[in-house]
């Protein structure tokens, strides 16, 4: 079997600027024989309070009918494959039917069920996934936590970038095009509010965006009013604002067991300069003061920042090595699902050698 003869269903929260949609369009692009998708979104949104029981509840009419789509699309389309992307809303009982007709079953979870930080929303899914035939994750430690909560494989993935939005200008940038001087573009997990005052109160100038309401509990109203800027940026206005800044921080989430940050690629990719918490995936990812820069300290943070801000020259050269190797090393979603189709092939070739030599015995 080969890539042209999948009949994939992809299953997703496909919302404007989520790394899910670079991930669809990325399936689109390899060859299939079919792509269909389903958006999570348009079936299960968030907009009341009874949504908001239901997603943690993971419970209810809405849950049903979603499933009932989900075994009616694959019929209709005659899919062999079905790729959901955190899967919280499918039912053992469903992937049971789908395993019965021959459809073989992935689970792409980038984010960590069995985690410190315990999203909600992850009762149905621990509870389906020993029905998945593949799991693909994006940290270590959740080899071991899916395999002891029955996953049948497990293959260790990456976030990766969208082809379609992270990508370097067209013309070079200089320090006179940028606007931004130490920027961060997220959310503040963990104890990035305490640094980011701390760093403040150190006089380093900082242009920290993303979503404002989380920011604001987070955050004294003087640091606020002196660091915080431009909201939540997505897609195009997400991809200017890494071109220009100076310096971009990028760090892992520790409560949810994190080893590499989504928004690594990202700057990588789009040939802006990055300097990162330092964790051995990052190493693995990057030359250390070659394709990225990192610390592993508020202190060393800090040196690092007031050694390269005011060094054009130095900075631009890491961030286009460091786009360099983001793009030849595949660390893009194309790459990803193609790597993940190619391992469900493989384990589907298996299988039916297995049950050839069982028929031959």
């Amino acid at each position: 079997m080969t890539l042209n003869n999948l009949r994939v269903l992809f299953i997703a929260e496909i919302g404007y600027g989520t790394a899910s949609v670079g991930r669809w369009n990325a399936l689109q692009r390899l060859g299939l024989d079919e792509a269909q998708c389903i958006n999570v979104e348009e079936h299960l949104p968030l907009s009341s309070t009874l949504d908001k029981v239901r997603y943690r509840t993971q419970f209810g009419p809405k849950i049903w009918k979603f499933n009932r789509l989900v075994l009616d699309t694959v019929e209709k389309y005659r899919i062999n494959v079905l790729l959901a992307d955190k899967p919280l809303s499918l039912t053992p009982g469903t992937l049971r039917r789908l395993r019965s007709r021959g459809v073989f079953l992935i689970d792409l979870f980038i984010d960590n069920p069995f985690g410190p930080r315990k999203d909600p929303g992850n009762r149905l899914f621990k509870k389906a996934l020993p029905e998945f035939d593949l799991n693909a994750v994006q940290r270590k430690v959740s080899i071991e936590a899916f395999k002891a909560h029955g996953a049948r494989e497990v293959m260790l993935t990456l976030v990766g970038f969208d082809r379609d939005i992270h990508f370097p200008p067209p013309c070079p940038l200089t320090d006179n095009d940028r606007v931004r001087n130490v920027s961060f573009i997220g959310t503040p997990y963990d104890h990035r509010a305490e640094w980011f005052t701390a760093l403040w109160r150190d006089g380093i100038p900082l242009d920290i965006s993303g979503p404002r309401n989380r920011w604001e509990k987070k955050l004294a109203p003087e640091v606020m009013q002196a660091i915080f800027r431009d909201g939540l940026l997505l897609g195009k206005e997400y991809r200017e604002a890494l071109w220009k800044s100076k310096i971009n921080l990028s760090f892992v989430t520790k409560s949810n067991q994190d080893e590499a940050a989504a928004r690594s690629y990202e700057i990588a990719a789009c040939g802006a300069f990055m300097l990162a918490e330092r964790t051995p995936k990052h190493l693995e990812l990057f030359k250390e003061d070659e394709e990225a820069v990192f610390f592993s300290s508020r202190e060393e943070c800090i040196a690092k920042i007031q050694r390269y801000l005011p060094d054009e020259a130095a900075r631009n050269r890491i961030a286009a090595a460091g786009c360099r190797r983001a793009w030849s090393s595949g660390y893009d979603h194309d790459s990803l699902m193609k790597e993940i189709l190619q391992k469900a092939i493989e384990i589907m070739g298996r299988s039916k050698v297995s049950s050839t030599d069982e028929a031959q015995a």
